[in-house]
């Protein structure tokens, strides 16, 4: 019997989700408040420009109110943001639409989900491809890479499995984990400072590390959100094919290796447009918080800070607030907070 896939969010990840989901046969629909977009997926259908350079159109079973199901789901893959995770998904679980409950979306919320529909109803899993929206019912994937998704105990269950062979229709490289947490922090590692820097410059990853300041502050970043996790006891993944230890630098410059590592990651990743750059460009609030803000928040629960993320938290907030605009001289700011805060 085939599984019944709610997702949850139609944006950049959910749509790109839906539609490979769809075209491989799969019984999907899509909750997504937004109308226009919503009524696109329908008809004629979502525009995806793909990587291979393909542009596809694929129509998606949408609706915009939860009143529209016709549960129940096997799966909910949760792919809001996380601002607005409470309210999406609170009716789902009030009207016990949903068996299972995946949480896929940035920085540390699978707390949040977890508060809502219980332990034993959640997966974590996170996304490692990037995808951008271009215009209502169309978007664009940007990278390619896996989707890994486990359980919170560890196990590798029934449902697990089934998850898996699932997603592996959105991509082949789909992998469950064990130790999902690690992976959870090796994906925070690369938001916080690739999509923080993307938002705080107003560029893409790979404009930020031809940057030579920004270079440098995307390694200082990265070492200083690694030495957290590490504190946490995290056993970290590939990211892109790097090991998170490849980009920890210490004391000064040069490091030869990490500055392989790190153009070696900006050939897969490089393309990408921050999720929280794209937010601030339509005037939207940001992730920030469960990102950079989620490792300040993670470092001070063990006697820690975070300096660097700290700084990068308040310069996206300012521009949400309306008191600058995304500049590359944020770049500078940041690496005045790392020498001061080394240099007292």
């Amino acid at each position: 019997m085939t599984d019944r896939i709610l997702v949850v969010g139609a944006g950049a990840i959910g749509g790109v989700t839906a539609a490979h989901l769809t075209r491989a046969g799969h019984d999907v629909t899509t909750l997504d408040a937004n109308v226009e977009h919503s009524a696109l997926l329908v008809s004629p259908g979502l525009i995806l420009e793909e990587r291979s350079g393909n542009t596809s159109t694929t129509p998606i079973r949408a609706v915009t109110d939860v009143s529209q199901l016709d549960g129940p789901f096997d799966f909910a893959l949760i792919t809001v943001k996380s601002l607005a995770i409470r309210a999406a998904i609170t009716p789902l679980v009030d009207r016990d639409l949903v068996d299972t409950y995946v949480s896929l979306g940035n920085g540390l919320v699978q707390d949040v989900v977890e508060s809502i529909v219980g332990r034993d109803r959640l997966v974590v899993g996170l996304v490692e491809w990037g995808a951008t929206n271009v215009a209502p019912g169309h978007l664009r994937q940007t990278t390619e890479a896996p989707m890994v998704v486990g359980e919170l105990s560890g196990e590798l269950t029934e449902r697990l499995q089934r998850l898996q062979t699932v997603l592996s229709s959105v991509t082949a490289q789909s992998k469950v984990s064990s130790a999902i947490g690690g992976h959870v922090w090796s994906k925070l590692l690369l938001n916080s400072t690739f999509s923080g820097l993307g938002a705080a410059g107003g560029c893409l990853y790979r404009e930020i590390v031809a940057d030579p300041t920004g270079r440098e502050v995307a390694l200082r970043l990265w070492t200083e959100g690694y030495d957290i996790a590490i504190a946490l006891g995290m056993e970290l993944s590939e990211v892109f094919g790097t090991l998170p230890t490849e980009l920890v630098v210490r004391g000064q410059g040069p490091w030869p290796d990490p500055e392989k590592a790190l153009d070696r990651l900006m050939t897969r990743a490089g393309a990408t447009k921050a999720s929280m750059l794209q937010d601030l460009e339509h005037a939207r609030k940001t992730e920030v918080d469960v990102i950079n803000g989620g490792i300040v928040e993670a470092a001070e629960r063990i006697g820690l800070k975070a300096p660097l993320n700290a700084e990068l938290t308040r310069i996206i907030h300012e521009y949400e607030n309306g008191l600058t605009q995304p500049t590359k001289e944020s770049f500078g700011r940041l690496m005045e907070v790392y020498h001061n805060d080394n240099n007292p």
